[in-house]
Order: structure tokens, then C-alpha cells, then sequence
């Protein structure tokens, strides 16, 4: 089963809510390469140097990671710290568990 490659713009449509919040903060999202469902990206603009942008990264790899057609988020600039990463995957894991005794 093959799965259809994701696009920038769906990946930019799918941030939706944090799409809001970046644009009141002149954030900007550069969705630099989806190929093989690998999501290359970089938070750029208002977010560089801001205290708030692991947690955006945060909500972005979290929101993503939920598509069948995503394997991975990259940020290329290094603003999803790896513990918060690993945080993410735990909470998803747990989630998924519990969805299967419910």
C-alpha cells in the first residue's frame, strides 16, 4: 500500500491554529522538502531567537506526526530540542495504546 506523497502546502494547511500565531508574531513556516514523507522544515522570521519556538516546534511535530503520509519532522535549524522529540513520541505511543483497549 502505497501511500500519496505530502505537499508544502498541505503541510503548511495542516499547521493550521499555529499558522494564526506565527503570523501575529511575523513567524514565518519554510517547508523545505517533503520527499519520502520526511518533512525537512525551518521556523524563520519572528521566530528565530524567540523563547516560544520549541514549543511551536513542538505543536508542528506533534500535529504532523499524526498523518499517515508523514515519517519524520526535521528541523533543520534545530528548534525542536531532542528531549522534546522524545516526549512527543512517548505521549503519541501512549495514545495509541490507549486507543487500542478502548
Amino acid at each position: 500500500m502505497s501511500e500519496m506523497p505530502i505537499t508544502a502546502e498541505e503541510v503548511l494547511a495542516e499547521i493550521g491554529p499555529v499558522q494564526e500565531i506565527l503570523d501575529a508574531h511575523d513567524g514565518v513556516v519554510n517547508v523545505i522538502d517533503t520527499e519520502g514523507g520526511i518533512i525537512m522544515m525551518a521556523l524563520e522570521g519572528g521566530c528565530v531567537g524567540c523563547s516560544s519556538t520549541p514549543m511551536t516546534a513542538m505543536q508542528i511535530y506533534y500535529s504532523l506526526k499524526k498523518l499517515d503520509e508523514v515519517q519524520d519532522v526535521v528541523f533543520v535549524n534545530g528548534e525542536l530540542p531532542e528531549f522534546m522529540r522524545q516526549f512527543i513520541d512517548q505521549k503519541m505511543a501512549d495514545e495509541d495504546t490507549q486507543g487500542e483497549i478502548v
